[in-house]
């Protein structure tokens, strides 16, 4: 979440017009992130989120990512449900922007989760799978290996200005990762969230309420959404002046894995292919946050991601031969 676009308070009334919400008592932008610029909406029907899609998200995808969560919340699984404007359409605009209105979910994101958090998560992450096993939508995993390449395409230079020997570490993940053959089509596959870092899902306590912001959801290997979820959960930031020095919390990593096998378990090709899923996904966010750290604009309400808490993490699974060193 974040904020790129702002909103007028005309602009915000003629697009509450077209809706049977009431008129805003509250509306604030939400600075998390950096994707799409967000806001919290109150009327007095009730508390909403208001999305404007920016940057990576293609217009042509919105109405899979509404009928996604329509899906999941048909189905029990607690996410945004997408609200209808009075033309019964939940996709509109605002401020050139394409934008939807979102209920609210309760809880609150954990900042550093517990391992029973992390064994909540994994349950969640689970079910969320299941729940989306008869889905017909299908997306193209636009941030999947195939994109890598491009990402890191002229890059090197900005990773040595970061950390001197990270272009070499780079280009040796690339290579191991291409040698695991682990993004084949041969895992189960189906619709994931990829994106589900902890200020994405919310708790009651220890409680799993709900996950949010499935704008990166697509049809992969459902293995590779529990190897983003150890990414961001289960490693200890440490340090925060010095974002290499990060470890992996293995009593965090068992529980998410546990979490996740209590509900679906994991097939012999999935624990094999975990430690190149785990590179793989760090990969990804190392190069996304490699490539914001230069483009984010400089007005945004939103700071980029530091890329070398990902550099660490590549360093730390280029030395895992399975899965049970993440606890499997």
């Amino acid at each position: 979440m974040a904020v790129y676009t702002q909103v007028s308070d005309e602009a915000l009334a003629g697009f509450l017009a077209g809706y049977d919400l009431g008129e805003a008592l509250a509306f604030k932008g939400i600075a998390e992130g950096v994707e799409n610029s967000n806001f919290y909406l109150e009327t007095r029907k009730g508390r909403y989120i208001l999305t404007l899609f920016e940057k990576r998200v293609n217009a042509a995808d919105l109405p899979y990512f509404i009928g996604l969560k329509q899906h999941l919340s048909s189905n029990g699984f607690p996410c945004p449900k997408p609200v209808m404007g009075q033309d019964g359409q939940a996709l509109r605009t605002l401020e050139g922007r394409p934008a939807v209105i979102v209920t609210f979910l309760d809880g609150l994101s954990p900042r550093r989760p517990s391992a029973k958090q992390c064994r909540a998560l994994g349950e969640g992450l689970a079910r969320m799978h299941l729940a989306l096993a008869d889905f017909k939508g299908h997306r193209e995993n636009a941030l999947g290996p195939a994109s890598w390449r491009r990402l890191w395409e002229g890059r090197g230079a900005d990773a040595e200005a970061l950390q001197p020997g990270l272009e070499a570490e780079v280009d040796a993940c690339f290579e191991q990762i291409s040698a695991a053959r682990a993004f084949a089509d041969e895992l189960p596959r189906g619709t994931i969230h990829a994106d589900l870092f902890p200020d994405n899902a919310f708790f009651l306590g220890d409680t799993f309420s709900g996950a949010i912001d499935f704008y990166f959801a697509c049809t992969d290997a459902l293995a590779y959404d529990l190897a983003v979820c150890l990414n961001s959960w289960a490693f200890e930031e440490g340090n925060a002046s010095d974002a290499s020095r990060l470890e992996y919390n293995f009593s965090k990593g068992s529980a998410l894995i546990a979490g996740y096998q209590s509900v679906r378990p994991l097939e012999a090709s999935e624990r094999e292919a975990l430690p190149a899923l785990c590179l793989g996904s760090a990969m990804r966010f190392f190069l996304t946050r490699l490539a914001d750290w230069s483009s984010t604009p400089a007005g945004a309400l939103v700071k980029p991601k530091n890329p070398l808490e990902y550099a660490a993490r590549l360093a730390f699974h280029r030395k895992m031969a399975s899965a049970e060193g993440y606890g499997a």
